[in-house]
């Protein structure tokens, strides 16, 4: 998708740097994925965190979404890495889905590259808190 098509998204300043420190750690393994984040990163418009809408995803948000080609609807909460557990319906911000989704608004619609490597219209349905223990 070309950049002046993607969405605007939206992050606070603490998630921001917080990422910097994973894209660092996770540049060696997977080169792709942290080049992804960093240029997600540098379009983003940054706020503190109070000022974060309620319906931007963002660390801890639950979001569901639709792709738009089979119709399937996913919810997952965003979490750290080291609290993912796709089982438990929590995805990591360091998975390709994780990168597509931080920042979003509810309503917007983007494009996402499958680990198989097909492109997938995916619209975000709903943001809201997410149920992750202390």
């Amino acid at each position: 998708m070309s950049k002046a098509l993607r969405p605007q998204i939206t992050i606070a300043q603490e998630t921001v740097d917080h990422l910097d420190s994973l894209v660092q750690g996770a540049a060696a393994r997977m080169p792709e994925l942290a080049e992804r984040l960093l240029e997600e990163l540098s379009r983003a418009r940054i706020l503190p965190a109070a000022r974060i809408p309620a319906d931007v995803v963002g660390i801890g948000s639950r979001v569901t979404w639709r792709d738009e080609t089979t119709g399937q609807e996913q919810t997952a909460t965003l979490v750290w890495p080291e609290e993912a557990d796709i089982d438990a319906g929590r995805a990591s911000v360091l998975t390709p889905i994780g990168v597509a989704l931080i920042g979003l608004k509810a309503g917007a619609r983007f494009q996402w590259e499958t680990r198989s490597g097909e492109h997938r219209n995916l619209t975000v349905l709903a943001v809201g808190p997410g149920n992750i223990p202390a």
